[in-house]
């Protein structure tokens, strides 16, 4: 099971009225924590956990506290200072350091299950909207969910929750979206470590192949879906407004041409194409495209530099390169030792 939310609730939604859940989510964070706020997590009265908090390290003392909110029905607030020695963190020398503030919200019927039908609803067909929960100290519970829209300079995966003062009182905000949607054109060999790693992140992914001997269920079995029609027609597909992101490794430059082209007039937030910069420029000549008017920029050659040579470290490559301007980061060592690396060979 992945961790993203929508996974979350598709475990929650169909048993909702059969125990006791709580939502736990992390509303503020001071110092290194393994989760920013915004990030939630499911319990059930079964012992059952949905979800990450912390790496392991919190989430059988924050299944206690669940425990207190089934019985009282009512919000709870937890700290974990992972740097203050009275702190059970600190004693357990587990957590990164840092301190993680998390409310606990009992989900029941009366309280319209939080709005999470709604949330789950609408990330389920690929909708966004702003999540808003009430952050009390009192022990009331008040959430509220409202389809968005994006402003232009907020990408659907990296709007950073906030925490806002409205009448005295202190609420989170979120922007939900659903998890990326990779489009894979070309369905060969090495296709299929693209796809099995893309849904180990949880992201959705469609394959398009319209050639009969590529692109067969049996060596694609994770594909959320695999479309066959032709390329002038993808556009078209009802999932297309979706796509968050797009590898085109047909093998075919005609193909890739075509796909080129024709996903310059779609939304998509990273495109990239398999091969050297030789045969991006063959492609390109094929596609009569220029590179610098390209309205979507081209990554080619497709991914980050890893040395890599086999079609698992390639479809690793490019994934860690799509992931990073899906989040908006530079896709840099954390800790700066490729620099270190690099100097020193």
């Amino acid at each position: 099971m992945n961790n993203h939310l929508t996974e979350l609730l598709k475990h929650w939604y169909p048993r909702r009225d059969e125990h006791l859940w709580v939502l736990a989510t992390v509303y503020k964070t001071v110092g290194p924590c393994y989760r920013r706020a915004g990030a939630m997590m499911l319990f059930n009265d079964l012992g059952q956990q949905f979800g990450l908090l912390s790496g392991g390290c919190l989430e059988a003392d924050i299944q206690r506290q669940a425990a207190r909110v089934m019985q009282s029905k009512q919000t709870l607030t937890v700290s974990y200072d992972g740097g203050d020695e009275d702190d059970i963190a600190f004693q357990l020398g587990i957590g990164c350091g840092g301190t993680v503030h998390i409310v606990l919200q009992p989900i029941l019927a009366e309280l319209n299950y939080l709005d999470l039908i709604a949330v789950y609803e609408h990330l389920s067909q690929g909708g966004i909207g702003l999540y808003s929960q009430l952050i009390a100290t009192d022990g009331a519970v008040e959430n509220h969910w409202e389809i968005s829209q994006l402003s232009p300079d907020c990408s659907a995966q990296r709007c950073s929750p906030e925490l806002k003062e409205k009448d005295n009182q202190t609420w989170l905000l979120t922007m939900l979206s659903p998890p990326p949607h990779l489009l894979v054109i070309g369905a060969g060999v090495d296709a299929q470590p693209v796809v099995q790693m893309a849904k180990t992140l949880g992201w959705t992914v469609t394959l398009w192949d319209s050639r009969p001997a590529n692109g067969r269920r049996g060596y694609f079995m994770s594909a959320d879906q695999i479309l066959r029609q032709p390329l002038d027609q993808l556009m078209q597909h009802k999932s297309a407004v979706h796509w968050d992101a797009a590898v085109v490794m047909s093998h075919n430059l005609q193909m890739d041409a075509d796909a080129i082209r024709a996903l310059q007039s779609s939304a998509i937030e990273y495109l990239a194409l398999l091969g050297p910069v030789s045969r991006k420029h063959q492609v390109l000549a094929l596609a009569q495209l220029e590179e610098p008017e390209l309205r979507i920029s081209l990554a080619g050659p497709a991914g980050l530099n890893l040395g890599a040579e086999l079609p698992e470290g390639i479809a690793l490559s490019i994934l860690a390169e799509c992931h990073a301007v899906l989040q908006g980061t530079a896709g840099q060592s954390l800790s700066g030792v490729l620099t270190t690396v690099t100097e020193n060979s």
